[in-house]
């Protein structure tokens, strides 16, 4: 018999949420190290890699939202040595090695032709013996990249561009017949999974299905801090067929309490092991969060709880776009405070902001002197030696006030 745990206020399940995602208090005041990337990785459970190069890697930025200034290096370095491997855990993820058993059941799925992508089950499917002869390339000769081994039959349809080489090594990874890490240039280096994991985890029994997505999703409840069913479902991307009863039975278990959140009808779930949210947060934290953190990965959850509207318009054409191409949200205290759209000019050392947007809840001056402290740290580590205003969005202006004479505005088309 499971029991409602009670009525949470949209200001008190904010505050879970930052919590529980690492969010919640102040930065070290050390530089942060392998150590910190350790905590951040108890928080958010794995980190989402995405090329998009405008301002930082995707995956260096869930650690500068909270360590703030640390080695850009560190990430690459716990992949090269064994702690971290690539896999589809949200999107293509970086996972702590420990957890790979978690993701077999994804991978037998994917050898079966369930579940991934059409063009790597057709491939599979229709060229068995070409599968084969990448994989045995790979045993002999590996790690390689795509390059490496250029070859096969000719595409019939053009996938992303992709040859029919690189179709069969990306089927061999979702397959976790091989796994990968990053070279210098982003590529993907590929190779079997026995020259990248231990054998303590090779020889480790595979989960059951049930047990796997049960603890995955007590992970996901447990990152989030409360959330609704989908939520918790898209994290580590398992259907929402298959989430609800294992969400039920973490319920049984006493895992997860069901909540109310003012003002809306549909349960939510609350961490066994979430942080309070009834007392206000001991800091007015103030950070940037990369379009790839997972506080606003399912959009319709930052909708509900910061009444936040988010999308990426990397894709939009650029006249269609609302506020940029590359725009990260502000988070300031509990609130989602502005959007600002930011590039890092390399060549010129500069960071350049060409719109800076606030939302209608929030105070200009008091958003514009912290996001403008936020920048002048973000150009820091980025190694930028000046910033750049530009002209569009309500908050450009009180923004190029608080960052000061080097934030003089310019065209920056």
């Amino acid at each position: 018999m499971t029991t409602q745990a009670g009525t949470l206020s949209l200001p008190q399940a904010r505050r879970i949420a930052i919590a529980a995602i690492g969010l919640g208090s102040t930065r070290p005041t050390a530089r942060g190290d392998r150590r910190h990337a350790r905590r951040v990785l108890d928080h958010i459970g794995l980190i989402q890699i995405d090329s998009v190069n405008v301002l930082a890697r995707a995956q260096e930025m869930p650690l500068w939202a909270r360590v703030g200034d640390h080695d850009r290096t560190v990430l690459p370095r716990m992949a090269a040595d064994g702690e971290l491997f690539e896999y589809w855990g949200h999107e293509a993820s970086l996972i702590r090695v420990t957890d790979e058993p978690l993701f077999r059941w994804r991978m037998q799925r994917a050898r079966d032709g369930i579940d991934t992508w059409p063009a790597l089950r057709r491939l599979a499917r229709e060229q068995p013996a070409f599968v084969a002869a990448i994989r045995e390339r790979l045993h002999a000769d590996g790690p390689l990249t795509a390059a490496d081994v250029r070859d096969g039959p000719a595409s019939t349809e053009p996938w992303w561009g992709w040859e029919p080489s690189k179709i069969a090594l990306e089927f061999l990874l979702w397959s976790g017949e091989v796994s990968a890490t990053r070279g210098p240039t982003f590529e993907r280096r590929y190779d079997v999974r026995e020259r990248i994991l231990p054998d303590s985890i090779l020889h480790q029994p595979d989960p059951s299905v049930e047990d796997a997505q049960r603890e995955l999703l007590r992970r996901a409840a447990r990152s989030h801090g409360v959330a609704w069913a989908r939520d918790l479902a898209d994290y580590y991307r398992i259907k929402i067929t298959e989430a609800r009863p294992r969400l039920a039975e973490l319920v049984e278990e006493g895992e997860l309490l069901p909540v109310r959140i003012d003002g809306f009808a549909e349960t939510a779930y609350l961490s066994r092991d979430a942080p309070s949210g009834r007392r206000t947060t001991a800091a007015r934290r103030a950070t940037l969060l990369s379009p790839f953190d997972p506080l606003v990965w399912e959009r319709r959850r930052t909708e509900r709880l910061f009444d936040f509207r988010y999308r990426i318009e990397i894709y939009t054409p650029a006249a269609k776009r609302v506020h940029g191409y590359y725009v990260l949200p502000f988070l300031h205290g509990d609130r989602l405070s502005a959007r600002v759209d930011l590039k890092a000019d390399r060549k010129a050392s500069c960071l350049l902001v060409p719109g800076a947007f606030l939302e209608p809840h929030a105070d200009p001056a008091d958003t514009a002197a912290a996001l403008a402290a936020e920048l002048r740290a973000l150009a820091a580590w980025l190694g930028l030696d000046s910033i750049r205003i530009g002209r569009r969005g309500d908050l450009a202006a009180p923004l190029r006030h608080a960052v000061g004479r080097d934030a003089a505005p310019r065209s920056l088309a």
